[in-house]
């Protein structure tokens, strides 16, 4: 249950007769608001592994996305991370694409991604990505209206589709979130140990800055991490819910080192009346206000966080957790369906 899996159980509370249509349905993966509904699967639902590397079968995803029969629906709304706006909708039905991103592997990320592919995936991106993009922007044209996660988001629908399109957030459960005055001296980071998140530059800051530093999660960096942290860096691959609140609450500062494309973990830790160090690029500028509830940091490097936290460590007395706990409402769940509800009424 990830950001995606949020925004689509929100559109279910908006929706509740709402079916489903996705490639893979894993019903232990998902919440019950999600297992409770009508899921119906693409054909690459039957294909051998697809429940565990679903991604390896994206360039048959326009094909089977092309044979859901959505006739009798005149409401159709695609979550898109990768290419599931490009359903094929009734003639009069309204199709509202939210964006999450477009296609990362398609478009901003390509070279990172075919720099870590095999040989054979090497060999074969070129060709498949190459008509992929053709129909990626071709697709766009079924959409009615777009609305992007954030600012940032809305710029790469620009520049990649050339359409306009709404900014409604995510939703973020931030009345889950509490402030506390039992603060720690650690700073926290939270989020998959993937490369796009930068985990690696703050293990390497802060085993130069000697600072306490605890860090949540697993991926395919972690093990490497745990040889390169120093014994000022604590490492745990997950935490309970209400531990991970209590992380929140209590660390200095979050970290955060990614250009995602919204970034909720930024939104959770404000909510929990904490400052955020932020990397300056991606969603984040939609959330972090820079001298109110935290600051932004560049470059993308060890050194520029170090320079970063230096910078958090003459600021933080001047912090207010009130003005953090205030921006984290603002992102509200309440907000994102009167977004979503907006942006149906001005189709």
């Amino acid at each position: 249950m990830r950001g995606g899996e949020r925004v689509l159980e929100r559109l279910l509370h908006l929706f509740p007769d709402a079916d489903i249509f996705t490639h893979v349905y894993v019903p232990s993966a998902v919440s019950a608001t999600i297992r409770s509904r009508t899921i119906k699967t693409s054909f690459i639902q039957k294909l051998p592994g697809a429940a565990r590397h679903y991604q390896k079968y994206l360039p048959l995803m326009p094909m089977a996305l092309e044979q859901i029969d959505l006739r009798g629906y005149d409401l159709v709304i695609s979550s898109e991370a990768g290419p599931a706006k490009g359903v094929i909708a009734a003639p009069d039905a309204l199709h509202l694409c939210y964006c999450h991103s477009p296609m990362r592997y398609l478009w901003d990320h390509y070279h990172d991604y075919a720099a870590s592919s095999g040989a054979a995936a090497r060999l074969i991106m070129p060709w498949a990505f190459h008509r992929m993009r053709q129909w990626d922007v071709s697709s766009a044209a079924r959409v009615d209206r777009f609305v992007a996660n954030s600012s940032f988001i809305q710029r790469r629908i620009q520049r990649v589709w050339a359409r306009q399109s709404d900014i409604v957030h995510p939703p973020v459960t931030v009345d889950l979130f509490r402030p506390t005055r039992d603060v720690g001296d650690h700073y926290l980071w939270v989020g998959q140990m993937t490369p796009y998140k930068r985990a690696d530059i703050t293990v390497d800051a802060f085993n130069r800055l000697g600072l306490p530093l605890l860090m949540i999660g697993t991926g395919a960096q972690a093990a490497e991490l745990r040889r390169r942290a120093g014994p000022n860096i604590r490492i745990v691959p997950r935490l309970p819910f209400d531990e991970l609140r209590r992380a929140y609450a209590r660390c200095r500062a979050l970290i955060f080192t990614a250009e995602e494309d919204f970034g909720i973990v930024p939104v959770e830790a404000m909510a929990a009346g904490r400052p955020v160090l932020a990397f300056a690029g991606g969603g984040t500028r939609d959330s972090v206000v820079p001298g109110e509830t935290g600051l932004l940091f560049a470059p993308q490097t060890a050194e520029g966080l170090i320079e970063g936290v230096e910078a958090m460590e003459q600021w933080l007395p001047h912090f207010d957790p009130d003005a953090a706990v205030s921006r984290a409402a603002q992102f509200a769940p309440e907000r994102f369906d009167a977004g979503i509800r907006s942006a149906l009424a001005g189709v």
